[in-house]
């Protein structure tokens, strides 16, 4: 099922080149199921036209506050009841303004004002615009009241200047947007995951590794984010863009991983440890390139790498652990037996011949109470599943911050300055 199958979302836009990057999200948006009303200021008709939104969302777009479509004239109204959300794409500085102060001048702002549903806005401006006090006191402002902001980022801006300012691209948004209706059940949290493989180093130009892609460990690492986590990865070497939101540290070894992962264990509420590390490694990687001759190859010996999970699991007060066992056979009986060697609670097992490198993958979750599979599915899917199974498990009053959890759209929940653009107003 696509990640917004069922929401209707009224998408707003204001004066701004940006806009042309709101055409690209809405089609995004309707290819993950959303139902998508668009609605235009009177600046914004003069970037993009009416006519191509109608085109792209199949629905009848909105300029007029007296639109005579609507039969009681209140499209003020009517639009906002039933949506899930009003997103507002691009937001000018003028606009921000005028919502923070409660002006409701116009179909959009009057929309915002009268609105019963959350409110998000991705601002796009000149640098000087965005960093003008009166600009950062109105964002202030709408973050108190409960408003989500999306961005703005560095980049460069069609007036030809480098800074912030910049409207965050479609697929950001659309990831920040499927996030913001996630569930929050780690809001707070602190979680360290590892993910990726291992290099370890024959010489300057040869290393061992394995066929890990890192994309369990990545989908983890954006559904904790989504989750409210406060995610940290530690990544071995991929391809893979980290997930919006997540800090990430690169690892090349196995020695890099276990030197990463201490530095940030003491600041960890859950370790989740995806990656696939080498268990040896070359006793004496060569300072030089090993020739090819014409004689016997060369002869490696190797030595065992440090157990990066088995250490955490060991420490006193450590975090709650989550191991993976990737295995070509036996699953059931490796995954159980690794699980009480490691000594920690929660061990998720595949076959790696079904998972390495896929899209998607079947994990089986083994636990004192034994085996529970779940059905086969994406890994982001998968990720979302274990990461609601890891809330559920986590011991009470072990992490703190969990029951000083403000319950989703309390006032309390909102920050004034928030550290992720993901709480829920």
């Amino acid at each position: 099922m696509a990640d917004l199958t069922g929401k209707r979302i009224v998408v707003g836009m204001t004066g701004g080149v940006a806009a042309y990057k709101t055409a690209e999200l809405v089609r995004r948006m309707m290819d993950e199921g959303a139902t998508v009303d668009v609605v235009m200021t009177e600046a914004a008709t003069k970037f993009i036209t009416p006519v191509t939104m109608q085109a792209l969302s199949g629905r009848p777009v909105f300029v007029d506050p007296w639109d005579p479509r609507v039969p009681n004239n209140m499209a003020h109204i009517d639009l906002s009841r039933g949506a899930d959300a009003i997103l507002v794409v691009p937001a000018s500085t003028n606009f921000m303004a005028r919502v923070a102060h409660g002006f409701a001048d116009d179909l959009l702002a009057t929309l915002c004002v009268a609105r019963a549903c959350p409110l998000l806005m991705v601002p796009a401006m000149n640098r000087e615009m965005w960093g003008n006090p009166a600009t950062q006191r109105n964002a202030a402002q709408l973050r108190a009241d409960g408003i989500v902001l999306l961005g703005p980022v560095d980049g460069d801006q069609a007036c030809g200047e480098v800074g912030s300012g910049r409207m965050m691209e479609p697929h950001d948004v659309l990831q920040e947007l499927i996030a913001f209706f996630q569930p929050k059940p780690l809001q707070g949290v602190r979680v360290l995951i590892t993910a990726g493989p291992t290099a370890e180093p024959i010489d300057p130009v040869r290393v061992l590794t394995n066929v890990s892609s890192g994309k369990m460990g990545y989908a983890i690492a954006r559904a904790a984010r989504e989750a409210g986590a406060d995610v940290t990865l530690v990544s071995g070497p991929t391809a893979l863009a980290t997930p919006r939101g997540v800090l990430r540290i690169d690892a090349h070894s196995a020695r890099d991983m276990m030197s990463a992962v201490m530095g940030e264990t003491p600041r960890a509420d859950v370790f989740i440890a995806v990656a696939a590390v080498a268990d040896w490694r070359v006793a004496e990687a060569s300072a030089q390139k090993i020739k090819k001759t014409a004689g016997e190859p060369p002869t490696l010996s190797f030595v065992q790498n440090p157990d990066i999970l088995a250490t955490v699991a060991a420490l006193p007060g450590g975090p709650y652990c989550v191991g993976f066992a990737a295995e070509t056979e036996h699953l059931d009986q490796h995954a159980t037996e690794k699980r009480q060697r490691k000594g920690i609670p929660l061990l998720v097992g595949n076959l790696a011949q079904d998972a390495l490198g896929a899209d998607d993958t079947t994990l089986i979750l083994y636990d004192d109470q034994g085996r529970h599979p779940l059905p086969r599915q994406s890994k982001l899917a998968a990720a979302r599943e274990l990461i609601a199974q890891v809330a559920r498990r986590l011991p009470a009053g072990r992490v703190p911050t969990l029951a000083a959890r403000p319950a989703p759209g309390s006032p309390s929940a909102v920050p004034s300055a928030p550290p992720s653009p993901l709480s829920l107003p």
